[in-house]
């Protein structure tokens, strides 16, 4: 794992087209996979019925998209540390794209790139585009432009 920390959020400032990470290598399993079916109610077959999804298109389970997208708020952390501040927030996201399913079993990574750092009102805002990649495979599970705010 590799962590970039800032030691206080206006020093975000000019740091577009820094890359960071990666993180920790995570595993997808079944049992996470079941887990996020029961919190969101999307039981389709393809992500929680193992016999009937060895037949379908990718020979087993698959994360569902959100799932993925999802694990950006727990691999930020482990990529960026900001200091110095009283608040830090999730404004949102940008250019949300699912490039490649998760295999159930599969273990994905992220890393991330500063799009934009802007000031606003009492604080910073930050443009990282943070990108999910599976072990093992050329295309990404996913890339998210993630939008967050620091407020010193």
């Amino acid at each position: 794992m590799t962590q970039t920390v800032i030691d206080a959020p206006g020093e975000l400032l000019g740091k577009e087209g820094l890359k960071i990470g990666p993180s920790e290598w995570m595993e997808i399993s079944q049992e996470r996979i079941n887990t996020f079916a029961e919190a969101t109610g999307d039981h389709q077959w393809i992500h929680v019925d193992e016999e009937k999804a060895k037949q379908g298109p990718f020979g087993t389970t698959i994360a569902h998209g959100y799932l993925t997208l999802s694990l950006a708020a727990k691999l930020m952390p482990e990529i960026l540390e900001v200091k110095g501040m009283k608040m830090g927030i999730n404004y949102g996201t940008d250019k949300v794209r699912f490039l490649n399913p998760v295999k159930s079993g599969s273990r994905v990574r992220g890393h991330g790139e500063f799009m934009e750092i802007k000031e606003v009102t009492g604080g910073y805002q930050s443009t990282l585009r943070v990108t999910i990649e599976i072990e093992g495979e050329d295309k990404p599970a996913c890339v998210v432009d993630t939008i967050s705010r620091y407020y010193p």
